[in-house]
């Protein structure tokens, strides 16, 4: 079952119309959530993700739209799906409904709707002995700024990304910004691991706000012994680091193990995902 606007409806009649300014525009915001059991992680950071986002954008929000509205009709969703016991990804989208050109029009009001998916593991794990090789993806690059940060529905580098890393057996690939550093992953963040300094790329250089960035970050700032920097990377810098791992809500920590020639390891990972988990208990 579908959430659209709080009304639960089957999947077939779901119909989306060609007005829809998400559709003819992106003129769209999405969070991409893991749910356990009924808890939604860091459902805080995401809440307020999406707000500061609908704010950029300059969308009305609704009066309705309160954290506890939003995590109840979510909650709502995994029920009418048979989720609330168990690993679901969920993905709540906002758009600002139709009406105007690329100007809304004084009717356009906001919609949501709420998908809700099983998810196979609740816990985050790093899987040893597992191939995850990436390249450059260098067809077309992000602008850098906040916009580009974004978590909304256009997302055309992601998907012909996704397609070229397909079509040359990569598991994934690194998008630069038009100034040729590496911004993120296409499916996350990116980190950089150098003996006690961690390095990362800071949100003006265009990529995307993570909550699990927020998670990692907040995690490495509690060990005194490393050195954290939120700094441009040049692709340079990538054959000359120890580790290199992607991180996103979903999978947590990826990490990658060949680019180009150069093959990395996972150790220090691995120790961040134990924290992860630990954070998790707690919280």
């Amino acid at each position: 079952m579908i959430n659209f606007n709080g009304t639960l409806i089957s999947p077939e009649d779901s119909k989306l119309s060609t007005n829809n300014r998400g559709y003819k525009y992106g003129d769209a915001l999405f969070e991409t959530l893991k749910v356990v059991n009924g808890k939604i992680f860091f459902w805080e950071d995401h809440y307020f993700r999406l707000m500061a986002s609908m704010r950029i954008l300059r969308m009305d929000i609704p009066m309705n739209f309160t954290m506890e509205f939003l995590e109840a009709e979510i909650q709502k969703t995994l029920k009418a799906n048979d989720l609330i016991n168990a690993s679901a990804r969920v993905r709540l989208n906002v758009d600002r409904g139709e009406g105007g050109k690329y100007l809304p029009t004084d009717t356009a009001q906001v919609n949501f709707n709420i998908v809700a998916e099983p998810h196979s593991n609740p816990f985050y794990t790093i899987k040893t002995n597992v191939s995850y090789k990436v390249d450059l993806y260098k067809d077309y690059y992000m602008a850098p700024g906040l916009l580009s940060g974004l978590k909304s529905n256009n997302k055309a580098i992601q998907v012909i990304g996704s397609i070229y890393a397909n079509e040359n057996d990569f598991d994934n690939c690194l998008v630069l910004n038009t100034n040729k550093n590496v911004i993120e992953a296409l499916n996350g963040n990116l980190f950089l691991v150098k003996v006690d300094k961690i390095k990362t790329p800071p949100l003006e250089d265009g990529c995307l706000k993570g909550v699990m960035r927020k998670q990692i970050l907040e995690i490495l700032a509690k060990d005194v012994n490393l050195f954290i920097e939120e700094a441009s990377i040049s692709p340079f810098e990538l054959q000359k680091a120890d580790e290199l791992f992607i991180t996103n809500v979903i999978q947590g920590i990826i990490p990658i193990t060949q680019y180009r020639k150069k093959k990395y390891g996972n150790e220090f990972a691995q120790k961040v995902v134990t924290k992860l988990n630990a954070k998790l208990r707690l919280t």
